[in-house]
């Protein structure tokens, strides 16, 4: 037997073969994508540590009891919500009772949003003389900060869902709509023109030009507004509400647990940045062409 044929590795029926040499390649490939992956990580948290153990021993030092040292708080967080049992994820019942409503008016109020300021967005933004007449109206919403409506809300509205809802869907709209109107003015005449020529009108047009031209500046109105809508999600709790992550940290400020109430702190910094980073998975799933056109622009 040759040394080729020795060399081969013949895969059973409907597999590929591939050499000794080549396999030990590949693997020696991936374990380097590994371990770059892993330095970039280490070079961008390394501030993060520092700032971390700093604050550990600052706190240890001072022996203050509003600003409990890291390791207590995230003690406090793993007993609170994440020492569960296996089944449940290591969920507590606890973090089921908090995570069930907030995550529910968070996102609740938020896809709400997103379909109303998308939908009002593409109507005025292809007509500039709506725009115009409606500038001032939606200049002026986009100025009350939401959390003053609360007190008219809890008249009208019940203190659990539809109160927290509403507050987050008004909110958030406003980037969501402000950014659609002015993707939608910044379609390209000549795309438009193209395609009327070529007889595609109507919602084809819609979806095949419009749309994609759009996009971008869309989903730039909907990453912002996921972080408000955290942000409100947490104000709208603090009022009348009796589970939630906003809840609870009311609840343990006013007991003067102040680990739990930081460990709910850090939670929702955690969330925002697990939220942030599906969102720009997402994003750069569906609006793949364009970042690769921006690549090849630069």
């Amino acid at each position: 037997m040759s040394e080729t044929e020795t060399a081969v590795r013949t895969t059973t029926a409907g597999g590929s073969a591939r050499t000794g040499p080549e396999r030990k390649g590949t693997g020696r490939k991936g374990a380097g994508r590994v371990l770059r992956v892993l330095l970039a990580g280490a070079g961008r948290l390394w501030l993060f540590a520092l700032l971390v153990a700093l604050w550990e021993g600052a706190s240890r030092a001072a022996g203050a009891a509003f600003f409990p040292p890291p390791s207590e708080i995230v003690r406090a967080l793993y007993d609170i919500w994440f020492s569960g049992p296996v089944d449940r994820f290591f969920l507590t019942q606890k973090a089921i009772d908090d995570f069930r409503p907030s995550f529910t008016n968070l996102f609740a109020g938020w896809l709400i949003a997103a379909v109303g300021g998308i939908a009002l967005g593409l109507v005025i933004g292809r007509s500039q003389k709506l725009g115009d007449v409606l500038e001032p109206v939606l200049q002026f919403g986009r100025a009350i900060p939401p959390p003053t409506l609360i007190p008219f809300l809890m008249v009208i509205l019940d203190l659990d869902g539809p109160l927290q809802i509403t507050t987050i869907a008004f909110g958030v709209i406003w980037p969501i709509l402000l950014n659609t109107i002015d993707g939608m003015r910044t379609v390209d005449r000549l795309q438009l023109d193209t395609a009327r020529v070529f007889g595609i009108t109507g919602l084809l047009r819609l979806r095949r030009v419009i749309l994609p031209s759009a996009a971008p500046k869309i989903f730039a109105g909907l990453r912002v507004s996921l972080g408000f809508a955290l942000i409100l999600m947490v104000i709208s709790e603090l009022i009348g509400q009796a589970a939630g992550i906003g809840a609870h940290i009311i609840i343990a400020q006013q007991s003067f647990q102040m680990a739990d109430m930081w460990a709910g702190i850090v939670l929702l910094g955690v969330l925002g940045c697990l939220f942030n980073l599906l969102f720009l998975v997402v994003e750069r799933r569906v609006l793949g062409w364009h970042v690769g056109a921006r690549r090849l622009a630069d």
